[in-house]
């Protein structure tokens, strides 16, 4: 049975901590404040997990503030007609999973959207208008939130492979 630092008293706390920070200096791998003083950690980005309820009772969880207000958004846009098919977190296979000539797996690599829906495509609309024909064209839009810190290598790599696969550019807001 282990017990926790906070359940001894201060003046033991103190001196555990300080043979603690001893001994993680030793093998130079001093902790973070954070983690020496129980508090969690945070969020990598410093963003702020969200939720919303829908009108049938679900609960959907948004990793950001950002991303729950732009689902408010898309939601009061699909009410409206502006847009259709409204999907959240909508996987994409950018690579299949293979094993390489050495017997080794090697995992698929995925794209996860913060939103997919269909929009009215304008410009082909007024084309058919302008020949007389009365049409309505639709066309795939992925979007993902995004800020400065989370375009990443590997999302900048994501981006390009799901241009290559599927034709599709990635939206960010």
């Amino acid at each position: 049975m282990a017990i926790s630092v906070t359940d001894l008293p201060p003046k033991y706390q103190a001196q555990a901590m300080k043979q603690y920070m001893e001994q993680q200096a030793r093998r130079g791998t001093a902790p973070s404040a954070a983690a020496v003083q129980g508090q969690p950690k945070g969020n990598k980005y410093h963003n702020t997990p969200t939720e919303r309820v829908t009108p049938s009772g679900a609960v959907l969880h948004f990793d950001s503030q950002k991303e729950a207000r732009r689902y408010d958004h898309l939601i009061l846009l699909e009410r409206a007609g502006e847009i259709r098919d409204l999907r959240l977190q909508v996987d994409f296979t950018l690579q299949e999973a293979y094993t390489d000539t050495e017997g080794r797996r090697v995992r698929a690599i995925r794209y996860k959207a913060d939103f997919t829906y269909r929009q009215r495509d304008g410009q082909e609309e007024t084309q058919a208008a302008a020949a007389g024909f009365d049409c309505t064209s639709w066309r795939t839009v992925v979007e993902d939130v995004k800020s400065k810190p989370t375009k990443t290598k590997t999302y900048a790599m994501k981006r390009k492979m799901l241009k290559d696969r599927f034709g599709l550019d990635i939206t960010e807001v």
